[in-house]
């Protein structure tokens, strides 16, 4: 098995995602933004990272959604069905890219917010999240300033229908409401699916989430689920 990492200028978290599938004893590499289509026929996984991919110029992930290496990742996901995990600013560029519906807006407050939230685990029939419990509450961390999830009525009825939902904000119980949501998204997603489930978008940060020294290692079970589902597949 094997782990790719993409890299763009303003990256910050690519690191840490590929120390996360080190964590785990699996090869992992690193790809350059600049790559052609063809450099992602090795992979069986790729992370697209968190940061702030050129900058966040425009809107986060509107730049780099154009980059070289974009142009082989609807096949990667879709004809060839391998998988895909982006986090953070991974997950929007992932969405202007079209490859996840909706789109990101800036938190309700206007302001970064950096901290440890509550997840609960919305669907566990996906590749990244079979090692949970459906309903479980989990610990990781978010720290972003566009984390505010949008799409239409008819667009999030779809999502709910096809359980595209991984990950909703709660409190430590598992309760649900305006005041769990830290950032305005909408219905409280923090992470989501497309329809064939291989791939996966959330705003927290499951690889600041590994080992007991960093507050939690929830964000742990994200990987090892991925691991675990291509061993067994």
């Amino acid at each position: 098995m094997k782990f790719g990492v993409i890299v763009f200028p303003g990256s910050n978290c690519d690191a840490d995602c590929k120390w996360a599938a080190e964590e785990l004893n699996q090869s992992v590499e690193y790809i350059w933004h600049d790559s052609n289509k063809s450099a992602l026929n090795k992979y069986d996984v790729i992370i697209v990272p968190g940061g702030f991919s050129y900058g966040d110029y425009l809107r986060s992930g509107a730049i780099a959604r154009f980059a070289r290496v974009m142009d082989g990742m609807k096949d990667f996901s879709e004809k060839k069905g391998k998988y895909v995990i982006g986090i953070c600013n991974g997950f929007q560029i992932l969405l202007e890219a079209g490859i996840l519906p909706g789109a990101m807006l800036v938190n309700k407050n206007l302001k970064f917010i950096c901290k440890y939230i509550n997840l609960s685990v919305e669907n566990t029939d996906t590749p990244f999240t079979s090692k949970f419990a459906k309903g479980q509450v989990i610990k990781v961390p978010i720290a972003h300033q566009e984390g505010n999830y949008f799409t239409d009525d008819k667009d999030l009825n779809g999502l709910i229908k096809n359980d595209q939902i991984a990950f909703r904000y709660c409190d430590a119980k598992g309760n649900i409401n305006d005041n769990t949501n830290p950032n305005g998204s909408v219905y409280g997603i923090a992470g989501i699916t497309n329809k064939r489930g291989n791939v996966l978008g959330m705003m927290p940060h499951p690889e600041r989430a590994m080992t007991v020294q960093l507050g939690s290692t929830d964000g742990r079970l994200v990987f090892e689920s991925i691991v675990n589902y291509i061993k067994k597949a």
